[in-house]
């Protein structure tokens, strides 16, 4: 079989297993925005939703951090986050399924504490903090494995969502910027530091690829091959009357 073949076999296996990873992880966007849809509903009727927000600086505002994600002020605020998360969600659960079930949590609670920190006042509330370090949790592995498919998510990210790198600095009151800022440093640090968790798409190999990829093999099997008896290099023999050993120097034939 040869270079292009192999080529066009390992690439269908891994359309093929990222074909069943899209299903996967638009599933589960989809439940996760109905569980959003949900919440959405219920808060401030079945509980206060200033109570579940995060108040920075106060220790009771802490429990923000695990639930203020699922809360929003408005079913604007709802849908922008549920397109963003079936869009950078799908993409990051399609590519990179393995690193993405470790980065949403520590997204999900490094914004959060991010926020908590850093932030001087108000209510916290909404799904940003996450969507913005899902769009930075690909840039971070779109720069470190620089693939195809990895600039591809990209820039389909950059294309629906480019507006929120800017999201990080404080532009717009009502906009939790420090939210946006959390979740950017750790989905970007999610990112970097995760590119060796999922495979890459399998690398089309050139007749000048193969050709030197057959010269290293011959190169190291050449360096490997022991010398000839006649080659190597005589430092003692018996003298065939005394038994006794003589010393010689004998330099290997050819030099």
């Amino acid at each position: 079989m040869d270079a292009h073949s192999l080529y066009q076999k390992a690439y269908g296996e891994y359309l093929s297993r990222v074909k069943t990873q899209f299903n996967q992880a638009l599933t589960v966007m989809m439940l996760w925005v109905v569980v959003l849809g949900a919440v959405f509903f219920a808060q401030d009727v079945l509980f206060s939703t200033q109570a579940f927000a995060i108040t920075p600086q106060s220790t009771a505002g802490l429990i923000g951090v695990l639930s203020a994600p699922l809360l929003h002020g408005s079913f604007e605020h709802l849908a922008s986050n549920a397109f963003a998360f079936l869009i950078l969600g799908t993409l990051a659960g399609s590519l990179y399924p393995r690193a993405s079930l470790i980065a949403w949590p520590v997204i999900w609670i490094g914004s959060g504490l991010g926020t908590w920190f850093i932030s001087i006042g108000g209510h916290h509330i909404g799904a940003s903090g996450i969507t913005v370090g899902l769009m930075f949790f690909l840039i971070g592995q779109g720069l470190k494995r620089r693939d195809r498919t990895s600039m591809i998510a990209l820039m389909m990210a950059l294309f629906f969502f480019g507006g929120m790198v800017l999201s990080v600095l404080p532009r717009e009151q009502g906009i939790s910027w420090e939210y946006h800022l959390s979740g950017a440093l750790f989905g970007l640090l999610t990112g970097l530091l995760l590119s060796s968790q999922d495979a890459q798409a399998p690398k089309r190999l050139y007749s000048w690829d193969i050709e030197e990829h057959s010269a290293g093999d011959e190169e190291r099997q050449t360096e490997l091959e022991p010398p000839s008896p006649q080659d190597v290099p005589v430092l003692w023999r018996h003298h065939p009357a005394t038994g006794r050993k003589v010393i010689v120097f004998r330099r290997p034939r050819g030099n």
